[in-house]
């Protein structure tokens, strides 16, 4: 019943979530329970045997869009602390709303939750469920609270419903319908089911409290009348349940110990109780029943979360698509090369409270570097080459055609995987910056009488330069200091200050690289109101035209990698291929945007 991440996670900390689940597992809280094996009401699981799952958790995402980092953190602590105390997580897909709902995003949905590292099997058996196949009873429970005089049909119009529920300094008002007797309620909301009624002709209503200062408790809304198909149920339903109402079931349905949400649900708490109390006590469901408790959602600054926002990015072409890698979307993530091990160290780190708070998205580069700097394979790249022409190669080595071969290891700590190998010619390319005329005080690399070493090649003393008629350098000359090869006896006799790294002109692979930035140039780009798109970063994509070692040349999509002086850098999961390279950097050695 454990999850595959589990073996792989960092070792947690203790937060309010664990001292309840381990307060309930010492008091047998749940202990009593019977679970049927697939979700039911309480004659179902009466004919259960004990539920094997010590607790239940449950991922409930609505199929409406792209999971995103937000929902990383969700993901992480539902699966994580169902498999650290002998549990089981359902991944339900609460798709109660036809009109915003597509078979797209539940594909993106279960693919997001697979990379991240986590399953919803246990002992053979698929916790996948859909909130849609629950409906009938659904339906079948809200019959019961009409016949229970808990529940009415309201044919006010939104506009009346919204204003007579009053606001937090005025108690709401009674609706004009809601005196109707059980039976004439009854067959009003078969006329709903049946189809005989318009979208938005009527609502029904639980009947609470139009005085309650928990304004969720003012006769909250259980159905809605909407005439059009479902992704999974097709024309079988016209009116469908609200999320509110429908949330509590779905979770009493599948046996949930702890449900487990966002602090913005904690006022929804007091109905979540009532409405399966009552279910209980109408004997629809069965107890003990689970109890809803609310964490602080995880913000990561220099990002946005709303779907709608992300939406209009994507529709607005301001992005290349939901896995656009300066997405926050776990897709977009995922083709930015970032890890689920890094993205799950992010999410332990960044705790579980009940207060909120912002987690700086420094932090997941971090998590990044740890997670790769013992797994990436090494190489060199240059991004923005110029030629270094070794002027005396020929008469060093007899001819210009001749190449120098070199060995790296592929991974400096890990001699197991191996060394790398590329040659040094009479020509090779260097970054631009590598070169100047005229030196800063403490620059130590390329310019006219300084020497420099090649790194895992030879010292090189700089010449000058060459300039086309515009005055624009278009090569570094130098002179190769003979003995100095790396690794050689004596090599190290000639002392310099500066290495620099390099890729043959006669091996070096084209590539285009595409240097990533942070979407915004703001910490909070859409706090207090703000116009998001006014905080955009204009050089959030650069794309570089770069050359590579020969080493990388089976690299394959998703291959993540260290440049070395550049940071660290993946193969395009979509665009890159055999013969075109296409890199992106995830993130550098350290963070550039520190203060």
């Amino acid at each position: 019943m454990t999850s595959p991440a589990a073996d792989t996670a960092p070792k947690p900390s203790s937060n309010f979530l664990r001292q309840i689940i381990e307060r309930d597992l010492a008091e047998g809280t749940y202990a009593q329970r019977r679970f049927a094996g697939t979700p039911g009401d309480a004659a179902h699981h009466a004919a259960g045997q004990p539920d094997p799952a010590r607790i239940r958790t449950r991922f409930p995402p609505e199929p409406n869009g792209y999971l995103h980092i937000g929902h990383a953190k969700s993901i992480t602590l539902n699966f994580g602390l169902a498999a650290e105390y002998g549990g089981v997580c359902h991944l339900r897909f609460d798709d109660t709303n036809p009109e915003k709902e597509e078979q797209e995003y539940v594909d993106a949905i279960l693919d997001a939750v697979q990379w991240l590292g986590f399953d919803w099997h246990a002992g053979g058996v698929s916790h996948l469920y859909y909130a849609s196949d629950y409906f009938d009873f659904m339906y079948r429970a809200a019959e019961a609270l009409i016949e229970a005089g808990l529940a009415y049909v309201d044919e006010q119009s939104a506009d009346e419903i919204r204003h007579n529920r009053g606001d937090f300094g005025h108690p709401g008002k009674d609706s004009p319908f809601r005196g109707r007797t059980p039976a004439e309620n009854l067959a009003r909301f078969r006329d709903m089911r049946a189809g005989k009624l318009a979208d938005g002709a009527a609502v029904l209503r639980a009947r609470l409290d139009m005085a309650s200062p928990n304004i969720n408790l003012r006769d909250p809304a259980l159905y809605r009348i909407k005439h059009a198909a479902h992704h999974n149920t097709g024309d079988a339903w016209c009116i469908y349940p609200m999320y509110a109402y429908a949330h509590p079931i779905e979770d009493a349905l599948e046996g949930i110990t702890h449900s487990i949400c966002t602090l913005e649900f904690e006022d929804q708490r007091p109905w979540y109780d009532w409405l399966l109390d009552t279910l209980c006590t109408l004997g629809l469901l069965a107890p003990p029943r689970p109890h809803q408790y609310e964490f602080a959602r995880l913000n990561v600054t220099y990002v946005i979360t709303s779907k709608r926002k992300l939406k209009q990015l994507v529709d607005e072409k301001i992005v290349d698509g939901w896995d656009d890698p300066r997405m926050p979307t776990i897709a977009g993530l995922r083709r930015r090369g970032y890890t689920p091990e890094s993205i799950r160290l992010m999410c332990e780190r960044a705790g579980t409270a009940k207060a909120g708070g912002w987690t700086d998205y420094a932090s997941l580069d971090i998590a990044l570097r740890e997670d790769l700097e013992g797994k990436a394979v090494r190489a060199m790249a240059v991004l923005d080459p110029v030629r270094l022409k070794l002027t005396n190669w020929a008469d060093l080595f007899a001819s210009d055609s001749y190449h120098e071969p070199c060995r790296a290891p592929a991974h400096p700590q890990r001699p197991e995987l191996g060394a790398r190998e590329f040659g040094l010619g009479a020509e090779v390319w260097i970054e631009r910056d590598d070169f100047t005329e005229t030196p800063p005080k403490g620059f130590f690399r390329l310019y006219p009488g300084n020497r420099v070493r090649l790194k895992y090649g030879m010292v090189v003393e700089c010449t000058g330069c060459e300039k086309d008629a515009d005055g624009a350098i278009t090569a570094v000359l130098a002179t190769v200091l003979p003995d100095t090869k790396s690794g050689t006896p004596g090599a190290d006799a000639v002392k310099v200050k500066g290495t620099i790294t390099w890729v043959g002109v006669h091996d070096a692979l084209a590539a285009e690289v595409r240097l990533y930035d942070r979407l915004f140039t703001e910490p909070q780009p859409d706090a207090g109101g703000k116009d998001f798109k006014a905080a955009l970063n204009p050089a959030s994509k650069k794309v570089a035209m770069g050359f590579i070692e020969p080493s990388l040349a089976n690299a394959r999509p998703d291959d993540k990698f260290q440049f070395e002086r550049h940071g660290y850098f993946v193969a395009d999961r979509v665009d890159h291929a055999a013969g075109k390279p296409v890199i992106n950097r995830i993130a550098g050695l350290k963070d550039s945007w520190a203060t």
